[in-house]
């Protein structure tokens, strides 16, 4: 009998994810926002645009052969898609067309970040991509480690770091001419993604629940009491000073500088996957949906307003 229930346990679990997923437009991958013009990224084929914090949408379509990982805008017309297999999208029309940018790396691509005309492309092997004019142009940094790169940020053009497989933690001081290994004195879980509020202060989140803070600038690391043991997905604060980490169904947020954190369940099956800042609002974006908390509201909303998923062959 108790398998019979866990059976049926089990049944329901999923069709409440599937359909979840079906009212999704599309898997949402990474999302990025420039004023009030956001952009979800979805993992394959598609991409949805709002000119106007998310009110209405538009949907583009992607170069199809790849999956998608991250996305990145300069400003309101210039933008940057990352992929397996070595693949670069660039549009400067504002995200309504693309093309594709050859890149002299296969590796897959994890994570774009720019400050200014300056700009960084994570990857596997250890794979790290610069520019320094906008994108027009791409070369290789040398990282000195071999380990999958999941996620990269700078707060300046002189100061970056990286995280990824197997807690490997990077930084520079140079712009990426040169990468450190930062000292950690224990064996961390891999990690998913690293902020930095200014060239001392940041964050790593990863595997298990895993939250590192370090205040010397990524030399050294400490690992602080984490709420849930989930895959945390990214980490970032608004422009209220709290900090937020997102887990699978689960918010994380910091009203102490990201001293300690708490967990804010989530109700819905999103698989969230960023926390991100839109005006003053903060977005929680998931796979299969997104969550808004406006500037002066304690709690989150839905986000109603993105358009269901196109039949298939339509």
């Amino acid at each position: 009998m108790r398998k019979g229930w866990k059976l049926l346990l089990f049944v329901l679990t999923s069709v409440a994810t599937l359909q979840a997923a079906a009212n999704a437009p599309c898997p949402i991958e990474r999302a990025t926002a420039y004023g009030s013009r956001v952009w979800l990224l979805c993992d394959e084929r598609e991409l949805l645009a709002s000119q106007d914090s998310g009110q209405s949408w538009q949907l583009v379509s992607l170069p199809s052969g790849a999956r998608y990982r991250s996305i990145a805008f300069l400003d309101e017309r210039r933008g940057f898609i990352v992929g397996d297999a070595g693949t670069l999208l660039a549009s400067g029309d504002g995200g309504k067309t693309w093309t594709q940018i050859p890149l002299p790396v296969k590796d897959n691509l994890t994570w774009i970040h720019f400050t200014g005309e300056s700009g960084w492309i994570s990857g596997w092997s250890g794979v790290m991509l610069h520019t320094s004019d906008g994108g027009k142009s791409w070369a290789l940094q040398d990282t000195g480690v071999t380990q999958g790169l999941e996620s990269v940020y700078f707060t300046d053009p002189q100061h970056g770091w990286a995280v990824g497989w197997s807690g490997v933690i990077i930084r520079t001081t140079d712009g990426g001419k040169t990468w450190q290994r930062a000292n950690t004195l224990m064996n961390f879980w891999s990690l998913s993604a690293v902020y930095f509020r200014d060239p001392m202060n940041g964050w790593a989140v990863g595997f298990n629940g895993q939250i590192l803070r370090t205040k010397d600038g990524g030399i050294n690391w400490e690992e602080l009491k984490s709420p849930v043991r989930s895959r945390l997905t990214s980490v970032t604060f608004d422009r209220q000073g709290r900090g937020w980490i997102t887990a699978n169904n689960d918010l994380l947020m910091s009203e102490d500088e990201g001293e300690t954190w708490s967990s804010i369940p989530v109700q819905q099956v999103l698989f969230l996957r960023q926390a991100l800042p839109v005006g003053e609002s903060l977005w929680a974006v998931g796979r299969f949906g997104i969550l808004e908390r406006a500037g002066g509201s304690s709690e989150f909303r839905s986000i109603a307003s993105l358009p269901r998923r196109r039949p298939e062959g339509s």
